[in-house]
Order: C-alpha cells, then sequence, then structure tokens
C-alpha cells in the first residue's frame, strides 16, 4: 500500500546525518582520518556500496565508536543491503535509544523488506523525540496503513492532510485508510452471516462500482425482499437504471425512496447519522458490545464514503503518484488491466525508482495476459527482491503459460520457499510438473491448490495426473467432481441469467 512510497521519504535527512557523526571519531589515526574522508565522499556521490568495506574495516578498527557503526548501517542501507543494516542499526540504538536518524532508517530498513509491524516501534520512538518530523508521521502512518491497523492509520493520515492539505499522500493514504476499515466492517458482517440481505447490499454496491450491473441489480432486489423500507436500496437500483439507459424507471425508484417513511433515529441511530451526514464512529472501545449486523452495514456506507472524499480531494491536486495509483487500483479492480499498466506506467514516469510501483505493474501486466512482458519485469525486479514470493510467481505461472514450463520450475518452488501458503503457486508448480510428465510430483500440488478451483480446471488436471500414475480409481472420482463442479457452474449461470435481466420496477 502506503508504505512502499514512504521508503523514499527522508533519504535526504538520512544523508545528512552522514556528516553529523563523522565528527565523533576519537583516537583516530591519520590513516583512518583518510579513509573516514574517502567513505564520506563515496557517500556523498552515491557509490554507497564501495563505502561499505571502508565503513567495516573502520568499525573494526575503532570499536565503541557508534557514529561509524550508524555510518556502515546508513552505507549498507542506502545500499539497497536492509537485511544487513538492522543489526548495525541494533547496535546504535541500545547506545543511544532517542537517536532519531536511526530510528528513522531502522524503520525504512524494515519497510523495505516488507516488514511494517517491526517499523512501528522505532518510528513512534522517533515521533516522541522529535513530534515534528513529517517524514517519521508518514511513514508511522504508512506502516499501520500496510499492518492492517486502519483506524490508526486513519487518524495519522487525519493529521497529516490536515497539517498538509496539498500533500497527495496523506489524502492518498487516508482514502485506503479508510477503505480498509470499510473493508474489515464488511468481513464481519459476511462472517456473521454470508446471507444477510445487508452483505447483499454492499456486494451489490461493489458490482456496480465494476460495472456489473446486472448482477447488481439482482442482488439489490435480494436485499430488499427482506429489507422493503430500507433506506437508500432504492435510490441505487435508481441508479443502476440510469447506468443502463432506464431514465423513466429511474425516476419511478426515485420516487420509492422519497415515499420511505423517515428512519427511527432511537431504533436506528448509524442510520440516521449516515443519512444526516454525520460521520458514522468506525470502530467501537473494546468493552462496548459487538456492533448488530445493522451498525456494520452503516460503518461500512461510512468508511466508503470518506475514502470517497479523500480521493476526491486527491483528484482535485497537481498530477502526482498517488493520483495514478488510485486509477491503476480502479482499473484493476474494473478488470481492465492495460489501462492500469499505463496507469502505473503514468506513476513512475513521477518516480521511476519505486520498486513498489514497478511490483505493480509487473502483476497488471499479468492480469493482462501480456506474460512476456511480465516475465521481463518480474525477472528484473527479482535481482533486487529475490526472495519475492509475489514476483517469483508472475515470473513461473508467465513462463507456463508461454508453454516453457521446465524453466518456470525454479521460480514456482521460489515462491514457495518465501511463502508456502500461496496456493495459486502450488497450483501453477502442480500443472508445470504435470506437462513435463512428472505426474507423481505434481499430486500433492495439485491437491492442496483445489480449494482455489472454482471452474473446475484442476480437479481435471489432478484426474490426469491421477492416470498417469497408475490411479485409476483416485482419477474416475476426480473426473466425476470435475463434472459436478461444471454442471453446478453452468445451472448457477442459467439462474442468473434468468433472474438477473433488468426489469422495470417492481419486477
Amino acid at each position: 500500500m502506503v508504505a512502499g512510497v514512504t521508503l523514499v521519504w527522508g533519504r535526504a535527512a538520512l544523508r545528512l546525518a552522514l556528516f553529523c557523526f563523522a565528527a565523533n571519531l576519537w583516537a583516530q589515526s591519520e590513516e583512518q582520518a583518510r579513509e573516514s574522508q574517502h567513505a564520506r565522499e563515496l557517500m556523498a556521490a552515491g557509490k554507497y556500496e564501495q563505502a561499505i568495506p571502508i565503513y567495516q574495516k573502520l568499525v573494526a578498527g575503532l570499536p565503541g565508536n557508534t557514529g561509524m557503526v550508524l555510518n556502515l548501517a546508513l552505507a549498507e542501507h542506502m545500499a539497497g543491503q536492509d537485511r544487513e543494516s538492522i543489526p548495525n542499526f541494533e547496535i546504535v540504538l541500545k547506545a543511544q535509544p532517542n537517536l532519531v536518524p536511526a530510528l528513522v532508517a531502522l524503520a525504512q530498513a524494515r519497510l523495505a523488506l516488507n516488514e511494517a509491524r517491526a517499523a512501528i516501534p522505532p518510528l513512534e520512538k522517533a515521533i516522541a523525540a522529535d513530534p515534528k518530523n513529517r517524514d517519521a508521521h508518514r511513514m508511522l502512518a504508512g506502516a499501520l496503513l500496510d499492518s492492517g491497523r486502519f483506524d490508526q492509520a486513519a487518524a495519522q493520515f487525519r493529521e497529516l492532510s490536515a497539517l498538509w492539505t496539498d500533500d497527495p499522500r496523506a489524502w492518498y493514504g487516508l482514502g485506503m485508510s479508510y477503505q480498509g476499515l470499510a473493508g474489515s466492517a464488511f468481513e464481519r458482517l459476511q462472517k456473521t452471516d454470508p446471507a444477510s440481505p445487508f452483505v447483499a447490499a454492499l456486494v451489490a454496491d461493489t458490482r456496480v462500482q465494476r460495472r456489473q450491473y446486472r448482477s447488481a441489480f439482482f442482488l439489490y432486489h435480494e436485499a430488499l425482499k427482506q429489507l422493503p423500507n430500507f433506506h437508500g436500496i432504492h435510490a441505487a437500483l435508481a441508479e443502476v437504471y440510469r447506468k443502463t439507459g432506464h431514465p423513466e424507471w429511474a425516476a419511478d425508484e426515485d420516487a420509492r425512496e422519497a415515499a420511505l417513511p423517515a428512519a427511527d433515529c432511537r431504533a436506528h441511530p448509524a442510520e440516521c447519522e449516515f443519512l444526516a451526514g454525520h460521520d458514522v464512529p468506525l470502530t467501537a472501545p473494546a468493552r462496548t458490545p459487538a456492533p448488530s449486523m445493522e451498525a456494520l452495514f452503516w460503518q461500512a456506507k461510512a468508511a466508503n464514503e470518506l475514502a470517497l472524499q479523500s480521493f476526491f480531494r486527491l483528484g482535485q491536486l497537481p498530477e502526482s503518484v498517488e493520483m495514478h495509483r488510485l486509477k491503476a487500483e480502479i482499473a484493476r479492480g474494473q478488470g481492465r488491466h492495460m489501462e492500469s499498466v499505463q496507469e502505473w506506467r503514468a506513476a513512475l514516469a513521477l518516480a521511476p525508482e519505486n520498486p513498489r510501483l514497478k511490483r505493480e505493474m509487473a502483476v497488471s501486466l499479468f492480469m493482462a495476459t501480456d506474460y512476456r512482458a511480465a516475465l521481463d519485469e518480474a525477472t528484473t525486479l527479482l535481482k533486487m527482491e529475490p526472495r519475492s514470493a509475489e514476483l517469483n510467481f508472475v515470473a513461473g505461472d508467465s513462463l507456463l503459460r508461454l508453454e516453457q514450463p521446465e524453466p518456470a520450475l525454479p521460480y514456482l518452488r521460489a515462491a514457495l520457499a518465501s511463502d508456502p501458503a500461496l496456493l495459486a503457486a502450488d497450483a501453477s508448480l502442480g500443472l508445470a510438473l504435470s506437462r513435463l510428465g512428472r505426474s507423481a510430483e505434481a499430486i500433492p500440488h495439485l491437491q492442496k491448490a483445489l480449494e482455489l478451483d472454482e471452474d473446475g480446471s484442476l480437479h481435471y488436471q489432478l484426474a490426469g495426473a491421477y492416470r498417469a500414475a497408475s490411479q485409476p480409481e483416485k482419477a474416475r472420482a476426480m473426473m466425476a467432481k470435475y463434472q459436478e463442479i461444471v454442471k453446478r457452474n453452468q445451472d448457477q449461470k442459467d439462474e442468473v441469467a434468468r433472474e438477473a435481466q433488468i426489469g422495470p420496477p417492481g419486477k
């Protein structure tokens, strides 16, 4: 999310830190002074890797000099050797716990390694020591967002957007925080009762955003069956009618919405607060009773509305990386993947060295089925992030789809080594092994990935693997499950086709 952008915040401050501690070189020899000066010159020229061995030698020759250890850690961090830098930052902070440059740099190293949770404590300490440190506030907000602590992230981003109203990163982060809160409320709703009309209404809202108007129409009507006087559903149906070219039916639904009795604010306080344009409390104190299904619904609606307001404010600012990121994410959500690629490219034109943007572009290229381009992007990025499960999967699955199963194997195995729960990599690895005639090896991977199988294709492939491995009974059973899935899916399609036709109001 946001932490990928926060990595570039504060780099200038870290470069200054290199010189702040240069004078702390007591008991230097003349040779050490020359080496220290040479290392500082290399750092100033951006030649961080060349400075590292010099600082390593100086640290060994000047034991106990935390200023020199900090310079080594900063050189490692600036060179992208974040894993190696962390122990050195920790040595410095053990001696000087409130040293802000070390705290901020340690947090940046953690963020570079996608360890957002571990970045939070040093950032909180840095802000306590230096409350006006803008970069630390930004990084903390991004780390909280990436850690799923959406309410705390929203609080940080609200403060940032109030202090710096023209900062696109603050408005983007605030919108994403509210989206996270909306998603959390929806997940709680769905977990409590997936057949709830509140769930149907929220899913319908999402379908409208994706331009899936027929299924949205069907879901709104399903919600109305159980909530005939619920505010907002008739208005939502009116919007569907307008989007699909039925203005006269839209007017009818608008009239139905206007004719609804006013909400009983004593029985439905969250609804009244939302309809009045007031903020609905998005979280509740730990000791309060669990919110009702209806309260969770209005929390999700309110958070989505606040997200839209934040993104609208972002859109009023000059062109920014964050605006292109938002457009890319919207296009991806609507299945317009080449449009998403174009937005990632526009963002990279403004921030060409941002690794998160490059990774997202590789993913969008893959989703757009441009597998050759996705492979090229992923393999380039893997030189800097060799353990990335996502990039290894993109590279491996792209090779598989380009009919190159053998070279796909090491990438897919690397993806699973980094993330054993990545079932998509199990599926791809199983398919690659099957195509290579290594059915016995393929079977456990295909078995593990079956829960992803929505169209029956993995069951079909596993049936073939069982046959090739001389397990005919298992092959027959798996083929029967495949046929069952295909039939069920077709029945569901037929039912939706019958029921999801957009007709006049009341139908």
